[in-house]
């Protein structure tokens, strides 16, 4: 099996829980910011929404050289906006991961901020770690500023216990 077969089954899941929580966030809410050194939730959810297009730079090119004069974070200002941008981000992601060879994913691939090299890895396991794994912790942190909002939340790996009620109503 390929890498490419071994990690597509693992991201078409996780895009499809992360656009689960993504379709939660609400209208209106975007500037909540539970913690002055949280991020607003708008910020969170465009960080979530827009990761998986880190798996289309990654198989694209070999650096990342981001400057602070430059580099200005993307904010969506709406659901609808968040969606978009997310459902853009992973059929680009997935037609790229589909496409790659396992040579593809053995090149090493950097990172740099202000010309200081912050990461170098084999596409793999930025995919893996940078992609998949940040993208987790990130929709994690969304799911918390949701619930903090009294925001219902999906359940990822099994009901959450919003859904628990479904649960409980179906075995009594």
């Amino acid at each position: 099996m390929s890498i490419s077969q071994a990690l597509l089954p693992e991201f078409d899941e996780e895009m499809k829980n992360t656009r689960k929580i993504l379709e939660c966030v609400p209208d209106g809410k975007f500037e909540y910011q539970p913690h002055v050194k949280s991020m607003q939730l708008g910020r969170l959810a465009t960080h979530v929404a827009e990761l998986p297009s880190w798996a289309s730079t990654t198989l694209s090119t070999e650096l990342l050289d981001l400057d602070s004069k430059s580099w200005k974070p993307n904010i969506a200002t709406n659901r609808a906006q968040l969606l978009e941008m997310f459902d853009k981000a992973v059929k680009e992601a997935r037609e790229k991961i589909a496409s790659a060879s396992d040579a593809d994913w053995q090149v090493n691939w950097t990172m740099k901020f202000d010309g200081n090299t912050i990461m170098t890895m084999p596409r793999v396991a930025v995919v893996r770690s940078i992609v998949m794994n940040h993208l987790i912790h990130h929709r994690a942190q969304l799911g918390v500023f949701l619930r903090l909002n009294e925001i219902a939340i999906p359940g990822m790996y099994g009901p959450s216990a919003d859904e628990m009620k479904f649960w409980e109503a179906q075995t009594a």
